[in-house]
């Protein structure tokens, strides 16, 4: 384990406070896990994950991903997962770092630097040593809040430029360009998040995103691992799922709250996505005092 590692390692362990701990850097958080985890559904918004120490595995449609210590991943749109804990325990907890995308900065770079080509494969990247290190001086500002107004964005933009340089780089360059097919499969992804109690037609959404049916169905594949509809779908679902927790009641009166026109394909889709029945997975959530939804 390089020195780096071993100090941010101990950094994250001792500003975790619970599961996800917002810290005093705007945007940045961290995770921390002494226990495995049971598969928990979420929606992760843009932004890079970094672990440092256990692992994890996230399902993003029919694209899996494992962390394993020092690496990253960057998120692009925002996407229903399924993610799983999957090496933790007490003396070696699973810790995390996320970095939620701040667009205006990514693009401000842009100016100045133009990054490789390609980034759209589903897979981890290493963290190499001068993102590490650029990681690591950044999270050193915890133990000295006071230098965090001064220095935080300027290291935020040196791992910006890390990033930017990397393996993933080429998200980030279509992400935060107004040109790039991923800034307008986003815009079409935030209409989906606002309408996803309608029924919705890929052609209006291709038009959103200004492109024909054929390549915005291609890149929004290459975005999220899944059709529009499977998007749509698994929203609802999440939705759903939330509010049978939040707020029990009628099976019925959710699904059709969520846009479902049939009480019996949506138990039939729910217990397909969650492993048993709205009423019986709602229940067992609020015995157990767990989580329905994981929003990152």
């Amino acid at each position: 384990m390089s020195e780096a590692l071993q100090e941010l390692i101990g950094i994250a362990g001792r500003h975790a406070r619970g599961r996800r701990t917002r810290t005093a850097i705007p945007r940045v958080s961290i995770g921390r896990s002494e226990v495995t985890s049971a598969p928990l559904p979420g929606v992760w918004g843009s932004g890079i994950l970094f672990v440092l120490q256990g692992a994890k595995t996230v399902l993003i449609g029919d694209q899996a991903l494992r962390y394993n210590p020092a690496s990253y991943f960057i998120y692009t749109v925002e996407t229903p997962t399924i993610s799983q804990i999957v090496e933790a325990n007490a003396a070696r907890p699973y810790l995390a770092i996320g970095l939620t995308l701040d667009l205006q900065a990514v693009a401000a770079l842009l100016v100045e630097h133009e990054p490789a080509l390609g980034g759209d494969s589903f897979s981890t990247s290493p963290v190499n040593d001068d993102l590490l290190d650029a990681l690591r001086r950044m999270m050193r500002l915890l133990d000295r809040p006071a230098e965090i107004p001064v220095l935080a964005a300027m290291l935020e933009r040196e791992m910006l430029f890390r990033l930017l340089q990397g393996p993933q780089g080429g998200k980030l360059r279509q992400l935060a360009r107004a040109d790039g097919h991923l800034f307008r499969i986003g815009q079409a992804i935030a209409w989906i998040r606002t309408h996803c109690h309608q029924t919705i037609r890929v052609a209006d959404l291709a038009e959103i995103a200004h492109m024909s049916n054929a390549a915005f169905y291609r890149h929004f594949k290459a975005a999220t691992a899944m059709s529009p509809i499977q998007y749509q779908k698994q929203i609802r679902l999440l939705e759903a799922r939330h509010l049978l927790v939040a707020k029990p009641g009628n099976v019925a009166q959710v699904a059709f709250a969520v846009g479902y026109e049939s009480a019996s394909q949506f138990s039939r889709e729910y217990a397909r996505q969650f492993g048993s029945p709205p009423g019986r997975d709602a229940a067992r959530l609020l015995a157990a005092g767990e989580m329905a939804v994981e929003v990152i």
